[in-house]
């Protein structure tokens, strides 16, 4: 029976490694258009095969390779604005990465204006860098050329199809000259009942419904804008504010309509002030890498870690943060003009007074909007502002209802205390994201969850009244809303306490550092302290900046690895993966994890990871020749992948293959099934 299984899985494995191949997700062609004498549009036309899909050109830093444009050289043009993409792209959460990630599926096209400097000049070079995925594969980036020629009376059109990974193939351009075919439409029951509403297609023959689908992460992400705004007026600066501002409207006043129009003009400048201000990071003007600064750089993390920490400081009653009096008095002094202009310099009064305490909701926002990239951050403080100028809005439509409204006294200040608490906490996301992008290791994951097990165990303290600070108010009996809130904090504080013994914690895993080491919950012992600290034949090569999950022992260079694997008579693990490759991190997080998986890997084989996608140069020594083109390879990604297609004639990863002592080999394309990858395993052992 055992053989009978065996044979079994080795003719699954052969019918397998039979529809092995070279994937070609994504065809290319290309075209240009004649604006002007000296200026150009270029389209880059992508056909993507259905079930796959192409990664946007406008990605956050840490995440998967974005569609770009390199041109070999550029000195005989300049481009115009940004690179554009019709339709929009889809934005979904990845919960690999962590993050929203945009991408298309069908087709799209890519459009980049220029202007000609060289009147001479006739030829633009260069090539596509995409990569595109399924559910369970992911091609390595790609680099597709490109060649645009410009002659006074011809509008020529290249075509170069993506899938012949630089072979030279091409393919049907899905693009004529001028003219593009109009698509057919599935008329079928079925189709118009589950895409009236978004499969609806324009002359050009995309399909729009990607733009509308970008609506579920967007719409989250106004949702909270908008709370927060709604929260920011409970802060001790802002709350105050309401009776006096409203009253600022209507004393005096006579002409009940008047008021009535200043008073919403006064919101409306509200609004118009914070979505200016969002729209500062919208439309570029600091720049299109801005989102990748802000979320990778040191400098922009730690100026945002100060920030919280000294707004934390100050609402915890340390000391109190005033703006310049001098700005204030300024634009108070314009509001008494009264008409439109006093609104709207009463409304900036307003921004900026009350920005002592919005400014930790109004960065937080601008970070996580710029990210996103787009419109997001315009939006994002569009619905902030809104939410923040409606109540000013209607107590001034109805002023008696100012007499219902909650005196000031200690709650705000609880209130505030809070919101330093909050702020504690997500300060540290800063922190986090400079010590994973440089590679510290000093607040890992434990150490994270343990501060922030400490801020909410204390906030739950504090809510019960068993902490007091210099401007509290003795709490002499606990009400509901507190008993509640504290009961929410103490759970929180147990949810996290899981994460500690392994949990994923997936509800703020995007606040929180990646598992870099599997626990089994109930045991309190890390699988990695049962595992091989080093590998067995000693260092591997580009240790220094490579790692294998969950602590196993492994190599990342072919020949090492085999050597090694000569040496100690053992079968080998090799698998072909990237940095950015989504799936193989959920391989190695839902697969590899397992204990049977790691006891395997770390003492039954040598494995050997090889990056299909890493930069690293490597010395002129070990530079390979392409097997397709000739190519010199000089990058460990280049050589790697190249080893993966014309080795297994395949390039989607993961890609994992047993070579047995004798040479003989087993390959495996991407699972999920713990069951099926034992199996696999199985096979180099036996």
């Amino acid at each position: 029976m055992r053989h009978l299984v065996l044979s079994s899985l080795l003719i699954l494995f052969s019918i397998q490694l039979s529809f092995a191949q070279i994937t070609n997700p994504v065809s290319w062609s290309f075209d240009h258009k004649k604006i002007s004498d000296t200026e150009y549009e270029l389209y880059f036309d992508a056909k993507i095969q259905s079930g796959w899909h192409l990664y946007s050109n406008n990605l956050p830093g840490a995440g998967p390779i974005p569609t770009s444009m390199i041109y070999d050289n550029q000195s005989g043009f300049t481009l115009i604005g940004d690179l554009k993409s019709f339709p929009d792209p889809v934005e979904v959460f990845d919960p690999t990465f962590n993050m929203d990630l945009e991408y298309f599926s069908n087709e799209v096209r890519f459009t980049q204006k220029i202007k000609i400097s060289d009147p001479g000049f006739s030829l633009i070079e260069g090539y596509v860098e995409y990569m595109s995925c399924d559910d369970e594969r992911c091609t390595p980036p790609a680099e597709t050329p490109f060649k645009f020629t410009f002659e006074p009376t011809e509008n020529t059109t290249v075509t170069v199809d993506a899938s012949s990974n630089d072979t030279g193939d091409n393919t049907t351009s899905m693009f004529e000259v001028n003219q593009i075919s109009e698509p057919e439409i599935d008329e079928t029951p079925q189709a118009q009942s589950d895409n009236n509403a978004l499969s609806l297609k324009n002359e050009t023959g995309f399909d729009n419904s990607s733009s509308r689908s970008t609506g579920n992460g967007l719409l989250l992400f106004l949702i909270v804008a908008f709370v927060a705004g709604l929260a920011a007026i409970l802060t001790p600066c802002v709350f105050p504010m309401i009776p006096m501002t409203v009253s600022f409207f209507m004393r005096g006043s006579e002409n009940r309509a008047k008021a009535l129009r200043t008073a919403l003009f006064f919101g409306f400048s509200i609004v118009l002030i914070y979505t200016l201000l969002g729209a500062l990071f919208s439309v570029g003007i600091f720049g299109p890498n801005v989102g990748t600064i802000l979320s990778t750089h040191w400098i922009p993390n730690s100026l945002f870690f100060i920030l919280f920490f000294i707004f934390a400081l100050s609402f915890f009653g340390l000391f109190e943060l005033v703006l310049p009096s001098s700005l204030i008095n300024k634009t108070d002094a314009k509001a008494e003009q009264g008409g439109f202009v006093g609104a709207f310099f009463m409304a900036l009064t307003t921004v900026i007074v009350s920005f002592s305490c919005t400014g930790p909701f109004i960065g937080y926002l601008i970070v996580e909007a710029v990210q996103g990239g787009g419109m997001r951050p315009m939006l994002g403080l569009f619905a902030f502002g809104l939410a923040f100028a409606t109540p000013f809005t209607l107590l001034a439509i109805f002023p008696s209802a100012l007499k219902k409204m909650p005196k000031s006294g200690g709650w705000l200040n609880a209130i505030k205390v809070v919101f330093a608490f909050i702020l504690l906490a997500f300060g540290l996301k800063f922190l986090s994201n400079i010590d994973q992008v440089y590679g510290f290791n000093i607040l890992n994951r434990d150490i994270y969850l343990a501060i922030w097990i400490v801020i909410f165990f204390m906030l739950g303290l504090y809510l019960l009244g068993k902490i007091r600070f210099a401007h509290d108010s003795e709490v002499k009996h606990v009400g509901v809303g507190r008993l509640l809130l504290s009961m929410a904090s103490f759970v929180f504080v147990i949810y996290l306490f899981t994460g500690l013994l392994g949990a994923p914690l997936r509800t703020v895993s995007t606040l929180l550092p990646p598992q870099t080491v599997s626990y089994r919950v109930g045991s309190g012992v890390s699988s990695q302290t049962q595992l091989p600290q080093t590998p067995a034949c000693g260092p591997a090569k580009y240790a220094d900046k490579l790692h294998m999950p969950h602590g196993i022992p492994g190599y990342f260079d072919y020949e090492q690895g085999m050597a090694c694997a000569k040496e100690q008579n053992k079968p080998v693990f090799l698998v072909f993966k990237g940095h950015a490759c989504a799936n193989c991190k959920k391989m190695e997080n839902t697969v590899w994890n397992q204990p049977e998986v790691l006891k395997m890997l770390a003492e039954d084989y040598v494995v050997i990871a090889l990056y299909t996608d890493d930069r690293t140069a490597l010395p002129e020594e070990e530079w390979k020749e392409s097997s397709f083109d000739g190519r010199t390879l000089k990058t460990m990604g280049r050589v790697n992948l190249d080893m993966l297609m014309s080795r297994y004639n395949i390039n989607s990863i993961p890609y994992h293959v047993v070579i047995e002592p004798d040479g003989n080999e087993h390959e495996l394309e991407v699972t999920y099934e713990n069951d099926v990858f034992l199996n696999f395993l199985n096979l180099g052992l036996e």
